[in-house]
């Protein structure tokens, strides 16, 4: 059967304003972007959001590299499949009579059959893993490009085993990478909480205690920020610094050239907190949680990781120092399946600069079994109420609504990875999957996902 479709052709009002914004954009120009949008326009989306907005979608994506015309959704929003250096959105922007933005959106953009060719050839040989999750490991992985690694540790009342998968060529074929190093991301948190956990049972710190007391520095206009606030999200800190400026920083390494000197300079002449008490998820919070840390220790927050937590659970694969990496090192990727540089979080480590491997991570699970793990169990107790599906720990996300029991949960996501790690502690199942598939790709959330549908088939054995 033949189908006939007629194209649409984009309007050329249309093609100067979007040239415009492009132009604008990659200039930085973003006021003069927000000039473009109808009086309406700018109440609902104020000058400062758009600012921010932009802002941000530039240090995670890039520049525009190219700009495709699509098709007119609802009959006046035009879309554009819009590649960035480092993603690929779907651009929607819609204009009044006089040709003023009124309708502005950047979406996840999915291509329609670029899957559908993607041959499985993931083996299931000495049941290594069932028909079913096989399939569910495909079915999210087929969109991600070529060169993808995804890594699988499955822990099953209390027995670890691995399963991994490469693409190549659209294919996905089985391979052993269990012992292979990824960024974590944000799962580095965790291993931050933990720190401040063994702080705790030491007795050098208590969680109720501000962090100012431990510093050198004055916060500005004698902000107290207690450690407890920094572990679970609610100290009222942005998401980044304000004198991270993502405008001017190396997006592909954004946080290697903010240093001791830029974080002092921010608490010090800049700090301020919004919607403390409320959950808002913050990169800094974590960052500062590490550093203050370090203070403490009179020592690195590399050095603190590898006494107190990896050699202890015996994870010699795992460091927050990239030139200390030991195994095989799998390079991150963008959305095109093109190699990019590792990220460096310099004093923002804490927040997530951790490199690790899927039996190193089993491990420290592994260790969240043992009761005699105190500072583990302290990490894992309830500190806030997020909403009625979720709580917070220190660093653990504590799910209520997955299944019958608690599921301690954090992911993680930089320029060319993504993970995510989930465990149940009365039933010793867990599922770890590390990949390297950027946090920026449209199909990222597959991840996450993935990692909630194994688990479940754990559930169910």
């Amino acid at each position: 059967m033949t189908n006939i479709t007629f194209a649409q052709t984009e309007k050329p009002t249309y093609k100067v304003v979007v040239e415009a914004f492009e132009k604008n954009y990659t200039t930085n120009n973003f006021e003069v972007i927000f000039s473009m949008f109808s009086s309406d326009m700018k109440v609902a989306v104020p000058q400062d959001k758009l600012i921010s907005f932009l802002a941000n979608l530039k240090s995670q994506a890039g520049n525009i590299t190219k700009r495709e015309f699509i098709s007119y959704k609802n009959g006046s929003v035009a879309v554009y499949k819009t590649n960035f250096e480092r993603a690929l959105y779907a651009l929607n922007i819609s204009l009044d009579n006089n040709s003023r933005i009124n309708g502005f959106a950047v979406t996840p953009f999915a291509e329609d059959t670029t899957s559908e060719t993607v041959i499985n050839d993931l083996s299931i040989k000495a049941s290594s893993i069932t028909k079913k999750q096989s399939q569910l490991i495909f079915e999210n992985a087929k969109t991600f490009p070529n060169q993808t690694q995804v890594s699988i540790a499955f822990i099953n009342n209390g027995k670890v085993s691995y399963y991994g998968t490469k693409k190549n060529n659209d294919t996905i074929s089985a391979i052993d990478n269990h012992k292979s190093v990824f960024e974590i991301g944000s799962i580095s948190k965790v291993f931050t909480s933990t720190l401040l956990a063994n702080f705790v049972m030491d007795g050098k710190i208590k969680l109720n205690n501000n962090v100012n007391d431990y510093l050198k520095i004055p916060f500005h206009d004698n902000i107290k920020i207690a450690f407890i606030n920094l572990a679970n999200h609610t100290s009222g800190l942005p998401r980044l610094p304000s004198n991270f400026d993502l405008t001017k920083v190396n997006l592909e390494n954004p946080y290697k050239d903010y240093k001791e000197k830029e974080l002092e300079e921010y608490l010090t002449n800049h700090l301020e907190l919004s919607n403390k008490g409320d959950y808002q998820y913050s990169n800094l919070g974590g960052g500062l949680m590490g550093y203050t840390l370090s203070e403490i220790g009179n020592t690195t927050y590399e050095n603190l990781l590898q006494n107190k937590i990896f050699s202890k659970y015996e994870m010699q694969n795992s460091t927050a120092d990239i030139n200390k990496v030991k195994g095989h090192l799998v390079r991150g990727l963008n959305n095109e399946g093109k190699e990019i540089p590792n990220w460096e979080f310099s004093i923002l480590a804490g927040a997530g600069g951790i490199l690790s491997t899927p039996e190193d991570l089993s491990k420290f699970v592994m260790a969240q079994f043992n009761p005699l793990n105190k500072a583990l169990e302290l990490t894992r107790q309830k500190t806030f109420e997020i909403n009625d599906t979720m709580d917070i720990g220190l660093g653990w996300h504590l799910l209520k609504s997955q299944s019958k029991n608690i599921w301690y949960w954090h992911n993680g996501g930089t320029g060319g990875y993504s993970s995510s790690m989930v465990f149940d502690e009365k039933t010793k199942n867990g599922i770890i999957i590390l990949s390297n598939v950027s946090a920026f790709n449209p199909n990222m959330g597959n991840i996450d996902k993935l990692c909630f549908e194994l688990m479940k088939t754990l559930e169910k054995e």
